[in-house]
């Protein structure tokens, strides 16, 4: 995955802050840690995508040798790196959105869900949205560290994140041509590493 610096010689100037979430990804996995990831419209995709690489193989199969799990079942699974996209939870997001302040979605699904230790990956192009600043800014307060993948400039989110991708672009969608790149290689050096 060295090749994103090739591919994608604009993000050089964030590549001191994508290396250190592949750190910070790795280190909230390792301490037994998941990660709850929020965003809206190609963001929240964004957020889908991003468990979908990490709850199954990605690159590799990810083969499990644990052997409390019999054998039959672990020759059909594979290694798994738990991830919620806070998006998703459709019941839970429309019932907040119709009973409380909709800015407060991710924030409530996060005070329900997260715990010391996870990890909140907050995405927002513009770094602006008032919803996921919610979630991180609660984040904190619980002791739930944030990364932040955003455009430049990084917006209100960037002072929320404990590291924050931002990315050379502030058009949505070149920011979120960005993103993909980045997150796939954040998940691929994940994988690497804990596999």
């Amino acid at each position: 995955m060295n090749r994103l610096w090739t591919k994608y010689p604009a993000l050089e100037v964030c590549r001191a802050d994508i290396e250190n979430a592949v750190s910070l990804i790795v280190k909230t996995y390792r301490a037994g840690g998941k990660l709850l990831l929020c965003g809206n419209g190609g963001s929240a995709a964004d957020c889908e995508h991003i468990a979908g690489e990490l709850l199954k193989g990605f690159l590799s199969a990810r083969k499990i040798t644990d052997p409390s799990i019999p054998e039959d079942l672990r020759a059909g699974l594979q290694g798994s790196l738990p991830a919620i996209p806070l998006p998703s939870i459709t019941a839970a997001f429309t019932a907040s959105i119709n009973d409380m302040d909709p800015s407060m979605v991710y924030a409530q699904l996060l005070h329900g869900l997260g715990k010391k230790g996870d990890l909140l990956v907050a995405i927002s192009t513009s770094g602006n949205a008032k919803n996921v600043n919610h979630a991180a800014s609660l984040a904190r307060a619980m002791g739930i560290t944030v990364l932040a993948l955003t455009g430049e400039g990084g917006g209100a989110l960037k002072e929320l994140a404990d590291v924050a991708i931002c990315v050379p672009e502030r058009e949505t969608y070149l920011v979120q041509e960005y993103h993909l790149p980045v997150y796939h290689y954040l998940c691929a050096e994940v994988e690497r590493t804990l596999f």
